[in-house]
């Protein structure tokens, strides 16, 4: 089983199986498939999508739950779909640095957008990403029509690194300075690592 992190609003936990229904549900929704720029799955291909990203060793993924919703005591191990609000990925795909990260945020449930909850999910992921795998840059890429997520991942200090034409994309991009650095592993004595 792999960690998962808990924060003051947000819980992160692998993406399971049992995830799988809900998230295919989300992913019927033709603004959230624009958002993430996606393609509708069916559910068994969604089953293969999550047996992928967790056999991947070049991404994590994690299920935000808001802490507000988990029915109970949080338990390790537990899925707590009641509490699953969206996702947080990063990504370690680029050929010529194995330390740069894409890094994604979904808030797929409406009433849980705005709360503050997409911010702390990327700074939690952040902060694991930096003291696990050592990532020395993150790079967002979002559609020009996100202006919810652009705002977001700019005031987090990301900046504007490219703009694709072809894809309506900007890509943001923050380097994990030495003040960032600390700033974000000030971050990891804030948070519960579950095991």
């Amino acid at each position: 089983m792999r960690a998962c992190l808990e924060g003051k609003k947000v819980i992160l936990v692998p993406y399971m199986k049992e995830h799988v229904p809900k998230y295919h549900q989300w992913m019927q929704d033709p603004a959230l498939l624009q958002a993430t720029g996606s393609e509708p799955l069916t559910l068994d291909q969604e089953y293969e999508m999550q047996l992928s990203w967790t056999q991947d060793p070049n991404k994590r993924t994690f299920i935000v739950l808001d802490k507000e919703m988990v029915d109970g005591d949080f338990i390790q191990g537990h899925p707590h779909v009641e509490a699953m609000v969206g996702d947080v990925n990063i990504y370690m795909n680029d050929l010529d640095d194995s330390q740069m990260a894409e890094i994604e945020i979904m808030i797929a449930e409406t009433k849980s957008r705005g709360k503050g909850l997409g911010k702390e999910a990327i700074l939690m992921m952040m902060a694991f990403a930096i003291k696990t795998l050592g990532i020395h840059m993150f790079r967002a890429k979002i559609g020009e029509s996100n202006q919810a997520s652009l705002n977001l991942f700019r005031k987090l200090g990301f900046e504007e690194a490219s703009y694709s034409e072809i894809f309506k994309e900007v890509t943001l991009e923050l380097p994990v300075t030495k003040p960032k650095h600390e700033e974000l592993l000030g971050l990891i004595g804030n948070m519960v690592t579950h095991m």
